[in-house]
């Protein structure tokens, strides 16, 4: 069985498993304040070219983005999402159990617009209740999307524009963003993350690590007290080190971008291949995940052999499914995959 349900199927690349191993007996203090942490969160300020970064290790998105918003958002305001966005839909209410709301809009292939976020904040401000209805906060934004779409640096900028003229938050999840700066035409790297967003984070558990999320802290007043609320949501590791030990690993040498692209190659092996037997597709996607339009019978046959996300029906006949690559994705598994494919091509 070859499994392109997600990107965390594996454990973790071989050089963190290296380097875990090798500094297994060492002793080091706890809580993120040993070496490894610290050199880790070097490399992560040189790549965004800001020393003044506050870099935090979390173990997973979930507990990042909890964390991140409760501790941003005053009790009487939400969080401006698309609709598709992780913490509306794949989070189990962890945000609204803070005592926050999603307010969640609709999202133009997985994305937020400028121009739906201040038609938000104008319907708020000039709603004559609004004092009885959540404020908007925050905005959060992810890259990659749930669809795989990117923010292109110019919609980037103008998100930005409207935060600060409403005086919101900008929060970005990149848990798979490795995937996103990887992608053909992306053009959003680190130091325009630190100089737009407030705060966003760099996924490790879907791109190499065993586990982990690198928090960034730009804005001022978000860095104060902050690892207070970390202890308080339960995510500051006791054993601290091996949340450093990994990202200080994909960050030497370009492994983090590098294993990135070898995942988005074998989606675009994917893509190309299913558009040249005909098949159609849910989005255009230009990272590790790919959507393609599948009868029932075409599902069935595939899923003998290969494991992916059903994604949602598009008509009785159709029905979107998701194949996702990851870091470790063999050649081997996509080739085999397109062949079947090829084999299932005239099965309604």
């Amino acid at each position: 069985m070859w499994r392109f349900e997600c990107d965390y199927t594996e454990g973790a690349h071989p050089e963190i498993m290296k380097r875990l191993l090798e500094t297994n007996e060492e002793q080091t203090p706890g809580y993120g304040e040993d070496f490894y942490c610290g050199q880790a969160r070097k490399k992560i300020q040189d790549l965004c070219g800001r020393a003044d970064a506050d870099v935090h290790f979390l173990v997973g998105g979930t507990q990042t983005n909890a964390t991140v918003i409760r501790a941003a958002l005053r009790p009487h305001q939400g969080v401006l999402s698309a609709e598709s966005g992780h913490i509306n839909v794949h989070e189990t209410g962890a945000i609204e159990a803070s005592g926050h709301k999603v307010l969640a809009l609709p999202g133009e292939y997985g994305k937020l617009s400028a121009r739906q976020i201040q038609e938000a904040c104008q319907a708020h401000y000039t709603d004559s209740s609004q004092e009885h209805i959540v404020q908007p906060g925050m905005v959060y934004l992810s890259h990659p999307t749930e669809i795989g779409t990117l923010y292109s640096l110019a919609e980037l900028q103008e998100i930005r524009k409207v935060c600060q003229e409403w005086g919101l938050w900008l929060f970005l999840d990149g848990a798979r963003l490795g995937y996103g700066m990887a992608a053909s035409g992306s053009d959003i790297s680190f130091r325009e993350l630190a100089e737009l967003c407030d705060v966003f984070y760099i996924g490790g558990t879907k791109v190499g690590a065993l586990f982990g999320e690198a928090v960034v802290i730009m804005a001022s007043a978000l860095k104060k007290d902050f690892r207070y609320m970390i202890k308080q949501q339960g995510g500051m590791l006791a054993k601290g080190r091996l949340l450093g030990i990994q990202f200080d690993t994909l960050f030497t040498d370009d492994l983090y971008l590098k294993i990135s692209r070898h995942a988005v190659q074998m989606a675009e092996q994917i893509r190309d291949g299913f558009q040249k037997l005909g098949y159609s597709f849910f989005c255009e996607s230009q990272t590790n995940q790919q959507f393609l339009i599948l009868s029932p019978a075409q599902i069935e046959a595939l899923s003998e052999k290969y494991s992916f996300s059903i994604w949602e029906e598009v008509d009785q006949e159709h029905i979107a499914v998701r194949f996702c690559t990851s870091w470790a994705t063999k050649e081997e598994a996509v080739e085999e995959l397109l062949a079947d494919a090829a084999a299932i091509k005239t099965q309604a």
